[in-house]
């Protein structure tokens, strides 16, 4: 459980510098409204259209959380999620997949390569922001 005042402190931190998130998605709808959203909670956005490009953004950004789709070309995020467990300056970011994923099985695969969270499509934004928050806050305390 988190308490008030480490919720309360790290809000404050929030509001006084960008936190950087990196997003994975190959739709571009998607892209565009979760940048837009994220960007005017004030967080710095930084895309990927693939697993792979998220890898190389991930390794080059350093972002404070990431949120991936599991169904990608190139490379799917359940195979980045992996390599980013496996990579010792990534290890500790931070992991939502947003699927429309509803295979059960495909699910759970998924969630045993590393991710902390799983969260479907369509989502409301507070829902997934609320997520993120709460997972940047474990991460600091």
């Amino acid at each position: 459980m988190i308490s008030t005042y480490s919720y309360r402190n790290f809000i404050i931190k929030t509001m006084e510098t960008k936190r950087k998130i990196l997003i994975i998605d190959d739709e571009p709808d998607i892209l565009e409204f979760l940048s837009y959203n994220f960007r005017k909670k004030g967080f710095k956005v930084i895309i990927a259209n693939n697993g792979f490009e998220g890898l190389q953004k991930a390794r080059l950004e350093k972002p404070e959380i990431i949120i991936s789709d599991i169904l990608m070309p190139q490379m799917d995020g359940i195979e980045m999620c992996k390599s980013i467990r496996k990579d010792k300056e990534l290890i500790d970011i931070p992991f939502i997949f947003l699927t429309a994923v509803n295979d059960d099985y495909k699910v759970l695969y998924a969630m045993t390569s590393g991710a902390d969270q799983l969260a479907s499509k369509p989502i409301r934004f507070e829902y997934l922001l609320n997520m993120v928050n709460n997972l940047l806050v474990e991460a600091k305390y």
